[in-house]
């Protein structure tokens, strides 16, 4: 069972570092929204499920919300 928890939390530094990293604000956005499964995955594997619910809820109506707010925007380089 450790082993599955570690490879979520490398899963997550993965994800973070990734949507740090990129110039694209969709896939930082959809990148967040993996962070965010992840966190809840992990939080169900250790034993905190009312975490876990949280983590979904507020996450996915967050990265629903940015997702709607990039797509409205105007994306490129001037």
């Amino acid at each position: 069972m450790i082993s599955v928890q570690a490879l979520f939390l490398v899963l997550l530094i993965a994800c973070a570092i990734a949507a740090f990293v990129t110039h694209d604000l969709l896939i930082s956005v959809i990148l967040f929204g993996f962070f965010s499964f992840f966190a809840a995955t992990l939080y169900t594997l250790m034993m905190a499920v009312d975490v876990a619910f949280t983590e979904v809820v507020i996450g996915g109506i967050t990265t629903i919300f940015y997702v709607t707010v990039v797509h409205r925007t105007k994306r490129g380089s001037s």
